[in-house]
């Protein structure tokens, strides 16, 4: 490709704030996203999220800023007239029409119209997308949750649009659908190579279907990366803590630089971590947590060797044991750590035969385990 090649992105937001009145719910947000990916808008409720997938689809317009699709400007313009379709969490099915006529419903509203035999011959090729052929005349309510699922989608993706915007599509089903649902959406984006957008508070979601998630709270985008990325290197305590679980152990900077600190805990110990990719140093004196994901930590009889060579062990006592199929998690109580979350594989417990409440361990980690980050 040459040098000169503009890059050309099918959402670009430049500076956008959206107003309700006083309240802000989109705050000078920029964001660019290129052609063919799954991304996603994670965080909780009133982070921004919905409003600002709305805006793209043109439901609600841009207070301040520029929204831009395929390198134009859409502010103002309303949503037949964007290149994009969005699902809902509710599917949105009309229920007087069969799967056939759901589906080519957004086709025979185009302009020219499509003949008959052009309407059959793409319904035809979105059911066999979606994996749907033969169910042509069945109606919305003899469908299972996931084809009425599949059904919105081959109705949205009929039109070739830009991008594919989804509103929490799988908070309807139950969880074995929801991760199903997961991989055929994943499977539909990467055969069509349209950009898909979802917008979820489901971190697993977000982890599991997406190339690149925007971490989002009150209206602003705090981390953006891949999944890896934001789980292996949150910027944040807030990332961190949002994006999987985590040990937080509290305190105020002794000592750091590029690299990482050391953190004086309330009760005096002090613990080191590393700096996550990209960020600065932590100022010293400044309050600041250590973060350790709770499967990074080994867990043995104190009788035992550490498995591996580990930069802290500490004694503790098991409080909670929860058995969840292919790991085991343990609550326990560490000397001068307090309460501990940690995730045992179940490999491992095979080879100790597990722990219970009340029994005496031995906890540690390794130093690049454990990130230092600022209180907020």
């Amino acid at each position: 490709m040459s040098s000169n090649t503009k890059t050309v992105f099918d959402v670009e937001f430049r500076d956008v704030t959206k107003r309700f009145g006083e309240v802000v719910a989109v705050d000078a947000v920029s964001l660019r996203i290129p052609r063919g990916g799954f991304y996603s808008f994670l965080g909780p409720s009133g982070c921004g999220k919905t409003t600002s997938l709305r805006m793209i689809a043109g439901f609600e317009q841009p207070s301040e800023g520029d929204l831009l699709i395929e390198g134009h400007s859409v502010v103002g313009v309303p949503p037949y007239r964007r290149p994009v379709n969005m699902i809902f969490q509710h599917y949105a099915l009309f229920p007087h029409l069969n799967v056939f006529d759901n589906i080519a419903y957004g086709l025979r509203q185009t302009t020219p119209r499509p003949s008959r035999a052009e309407v059959a011959k793409r319904v035809g090729e979105a059911l066999e997308l979606v994996r749907l052929s033969g169910m042509e005349v069945r109606r919305s309510w003899e469908l299972s949750g996931g084809q009425q699922q599949r059904v919105a989608v081959a109705r949205a993706l009929i039109n070739h649009p830009t991008v594919l915007l989804l509103d929490e599509p799988l908070a309807a089903l139950d969880r074995k659908l929801r991760r199903e649902m997961q991989i055929e959406l994943q499977t539909i984006q990467r055969e069509v190579g349209i950009t898909f957008i979802l917008v979820t508070h489901d971190q697993e979601e977000a982890l599991s279907m997406s190339d690149i998630i925007c971490i989002m709270r009150d209206g602003r985008i705090i981390q953006t990366g891949s999944p890896t990325e934001l789980y292996d290197e949150p910027i944040s305590r807030y990332v961190a803590d949002f994006v999987g679980k985590s040990n937080f152990f509290e305190g105020k900077v002794v000592t750091g630089d590029s690299q990482g600190a050391r953190i004086e805990l309330v009760n005096g110990a002090a613990l080191s971590g590393r700096s996550p990719k990209g960020t600065s140093s932590l100022r010293t004196g400044a309050p600041a947590v250590l973060a350790v994901r709770p499967e990074l930590i080994f867990i043995s009889s104190p009788s035992e060797a550490a498995p591996f060579d580990a930069d802290l062990e500490v004694s503790a006592r098991i409080r909670n044991r929860i058995y969840l199929g292919e790991q085991t998690e343990y609550l326990v109580e560490a000397e001068g750590l307090g309460e501990v979350l940690v995730r045992a594989p179940k490999r491992a417990e095979a080879q100790t035969g597990g722990f219970n409440p009340g029994d005496e361990v031995l906890i540690g980690w390794q130093a690049a385990s454990a990130l230092a980050l600022g209180a907020e």
